[in-house]
């Protein structure tokens, strides 16, 4: 029986350094979800920011109508609608509208706000950005579901509030939460029953971190009457894929070092660490917080992810830009070609078909030499062997030879 099958995709910021033209950046986004489509993967999540330069999209809803227009197939997610920004209503129509729109392809990714000078340039107080998030998700869910709430907070209101559009998917878009190493995102998925976007997943703190979140999403899940569901659980994490481990980590030194300094210099991020020094490639690399290498490497990392969380739904790739456009193509390709496999079981039934033949081979030879045969004889014994091979003739009557010579 086969297994359960992984999805993957990508988790999509972006990350664009300040040295390249940003139109042409949020297009290449847009051709990275259009090949991943083309490619088979499953989801792509696309982010919101709006100050430090380096994640350029300001709504993943603009984003996602543009990207459903140029897929097919793929799912797309808002990664994430960050809750204390958006009044509940306007942001819950929206996501809402997009849902028809993609005849049910959206999904909806929530989280209080990952750039603290987000919500000061709005005036939101960083301390209240979580409590704002749980008032939020509180409305939100009863919303998407189509049914009619009234709520006054201290930042929002909602008098006999209702989508005029019942939601296209039933019951509701799938909602996840946004998670890294505080409990905050697992408390929220559990008191809702809602999936969650683990981050970082492949970085030592959010890998120790991905069970016990897990856990905490349970045990909350329980106390309100709601259960978790692993296929619903994204894990995030970072990779790049060559056919050698060396011309990998050749093809990362374009990027890597400008996506350092913006997390160490710039985002409040714990992505790179403080005292972070050396050649930023070789000092990376040795964190071990990403997959630089081949398509075995990613698999053994993949794996360890499971293994660690107890299982899940889909691995999320970072979309970072370390390489070139071109080996970045490259690097989503062998993913889609040798790691996917792996873990979707596409190529089981064929490794048996392959086996069962092997094992037969003696004996499928041996029919189909005998039919040949009797064919060729048929034809010798209708019109001669004037056409035939000499070869051909001396091997059926070899054979004939054989048939009749006396049995010891």
């Amino acid at each position: 029986m086969l297994g359960t099958k992984l999805r993957f995709g990508a988790f999509i910021a972006p990350f664009h350094p300040l040295d390249e033209n940003p139109t042409l950046a949020i297009q290449r986004d847009l051709e990275l979800v259009q090949l991943m489509d083309q490619l088979g993967y499953e989801e792509a999540w696309i982010g919101e920011h709006h100050s430090a330069a380096y994640e350029l999209i300001a709504s993943p809803e603009i984003f996602i109508a543009a990207a459903a227009e140029r897929t097919k197939h793929i799912r797309l997610g808002t990664g994430v609608s960050s809750l204390p920004y958006h009044h509940p209503m306007m942001l819950a129509d929206r996501i809402n509208q997009l849902d028809h729109m993609t005849r049910g392809r959206v999904m909806f990714g929530v989280g209080p706000g990952a750039l603290s000078s987000d919500a000061f340039m709005m005036g939101i107080p960083v301390a209240k950005q979580r409590d704002r998030m749980d008032e939020a998700l509180d409305v939100l869910v009863p919303l998407m579901r189509g049914e009619e709430v009234s709520r006054e907070t201290d930042w929002f209101s909602l008098v006999n509030a209702r989508l005029q559009m019942t939601p296209y998917s039933r019951p509701s878009v799938e909602i996840a939460v946004a998670s890294q190493v505080s409990p905050t995102g697992a408390r929220a998925a559990g008191k809702h029953g809602l999936g969650l976007l683990s981050l970082g997943a492949t970085t030592s703190a959010g890998f120790n971190s991905l069970a016990a979140n897990w856990g905490i999403a349970e045990d909350i899940a329980r106390e309100n009457g709601q259960t978790m569901d692993r296929s619903r659980w994204r894990l995030v994490g970072q990779m790049h894929i060559a056919e050698t481990k060396d011309k990998a980590i050749e093809q990362i030194r374009f990027g890597l070092e400008k996506w350092i300094y913006y997390f160490k210099e710039i985002a409040n991020l714990p992505m790179v660490p403080d005292d972070f020094k050396g050649d930023p490639v070789e000092a990376y690399l040795a964190l071990g917080q990403a997959v630089v290498g081949t398509p075995d490497e990613a698999i053994e990392r993949i794996q360890q992810l499971v293994d660690e969380s107890g299982g899940f739904g889909c691995f999320l790739l970072m979309a970072h830009n370390w390489a070139r456009w071109e080996d970045t193509r490259r690097s989503y390709e062998m993913i889609a070609r040798y790691v996917v496999p792996h873990f979707q079981q596409l190529n089981v039934n064929r490794q048996a078909s392959m086996d069962w033949v092997r094992a037969n081979k003696t004996e499928f030879t041996a029919q189909t030499r005998a039919a040949v045969g009797a064919r060729i004889v048929s034809h010798m014994m209708e019109k001669g062997a004037e056409n035939i091979r000499p070869e051909i003739v001396a091997m059926i009557q070899g054979a004939a030879a054989k048939d009749q010579a006396p049995k010891e």
